[in-house]
């Protein structure tokens, strides 16, 4: 999962973490040293690596500073990351670099089995195609998150992970940017998934996803091909779906034959049939929005997506730009104006759900498919139409 770690909260500075902070230093030699030490890093690699690093104060999730709304757009209201001008031209950007690259993703595209469309739309989604300047140095910020972040630990072992990195060979220390969690390069790999998916594509001797565009696709698809890409199939279909299927259906525990969900009804908005090749594999009812949006029948390969993210939101977003690249309209259903919520309101919404009994996957303030599923089953059971999606009214009334 690869862009996980993305900030759900702001955080403002405190004096006690300024800058000059003199425990940071203290804490680099006498803790991380000896661990980093330990795990193969030499002394000269640790010395260049944090050459000028000072402690980065304006860092999200430092233990000193309390928590604020979320911002990560995976996890608003669906209908503000559809932002359709932008689709449009990362598909047209997307188009035009499937042409100037059009060998190489064919090499990889034979390899792997993942299209050449979903590999640039990861890339366009992640880095706007490898023109989005990386904000952070990796090595300042996973240092300081390691040191007062709340999940210090974890942030610790992927700044060992950067160091090793560095010492093969395939980046600067200075040059390796990242996201404030330590995302790298154009993929957006944490350092402790680059040794298991980043590839040399090019031969250079180099694992650069930084600078190097085959190697980046290369790297996109090593990552899905290796989480199951399934070779052939297609990641969903935008479908129509009858009230007489309850939006309760969706996700991937309720998965059924496609040509069995074509025989409740459902159809594909363009009017087209399923593909042959599809009927007979397994798919899965989304509802992203309730019935407040457009809605599909996904394969395996949506759920290969969410690992690379595990919003719906994000995996959507790549399979709808990568159709989009290849000729594909925007999306038939409307996405309906709903409110952003804070984790704490949903937080508090599944408590009462699971409270009463319903399985919301977790209560962790994000709407995924079994938080919707419980609110339909609610919604049926107190005699409401049921959506599947919280509006305003509807947290209410759970509360």
């Amino acid at each position: 999962m690869i862009r996980l770690l993305l900030t759900f909260t702001l955080i403002a500075c405190t004096p006690a973490t300024a800058a000059s902070n003199p425990g940071f230093q203290s804490w680099l030699e006498k803790s991380l040293w000896p661990e980093a030490k330990r795990s193969g890093i030499a002394r000269a690699t640790f010395d260049m690596a944090f050459k000028g690093i000072t402690f980065d104060p304006k860092m999200p999730e430092l233990k000193s500073a309390a928590p604020k709304r979320q911002t990560q757009s995976e996890f608003r209201a669906p209908e503000g990351y559809f932002n359709q001008r932008s689709i449009d031209r990362l598909a047209k950007q997307g188009a035009a670099l499937e042409k100037r690259w059009r060998d190489t993703l064919a090499r990889i595209e034979k390899r792997t089995g993942v299209p050449r469309r979903i590999i640039l739309a990861i890339w366009g989604r992640e880095s706007v195609y490898g023109t989005f300047k990386m904000p952070k140095n990796a090595i300042r910020s996973l240092a300081t998150s390691a040191y007062a972040g709340r999940r210090s630990e974890l942030f610790k072992g992927e700044l060992i992970a950067a160091l090793r990195i560095i010492q093969e060979g395939h980046i600067s220390a200075k040059a390796m940017g990242s996201s404030w969690a330590g995302a790298l390069g154009q993929p957006q790999f944490l350092p402790s998934k680059f040794f298991d998916y980043a590839v040399d594509e090019d031969g250079d001797g180099k694992r650069d996803i930084w600078n190097s565009v085959p190697d980046t696709l290369g790297s996109i698809a090593n990552y899905l091909a290796k989480f199951g890409w399934q070779r052939g199939r297609d990641w969903g279909f935008e479908v129509t779906i009858p009230a007489s299927v309850s939006c309760s259906l969706g996700g991937p525990d309720q998965g059924r034959k496609i040509a069995g969900w074509a025989g409740m009804g459902i159809e594909r908005v363009s009017g087209r049939p399923f593909p042959k090749i599809e009927l007979a594999n397994t798919g899965y009812l989304l509802f992203p929005a309730g019935r407040y949006g457009p809605t599909f029948v996904t394969t395996p390969n949506f759920y290969v997506l969410k690992q690379y993210n595990e919003s719906d939101l994000y995996a959507l977003f790549v399979g709808h730009l990568a159709d989009r690249m290849a000729g594909g309209k925007a999306f038939r259903g409307r996405w309906q104006d709903l409110p952003s919520y804070t984790r704490a309101e949903v937080k508090r919404m599944q408590d009462v759900l699971v409270a009463q009994g319903y399985d919301v996957g977790g209560a962790d303030g994000l709407i995924g498919y079994k938080s919707r599923n419980a609110i339909g089953k609610w919604q049926n059971k107190v005699g409401r139409a049921a959506t599947c999606f919280p509006s305003r009214e509807t947290i209410k009334a759970i509360r």
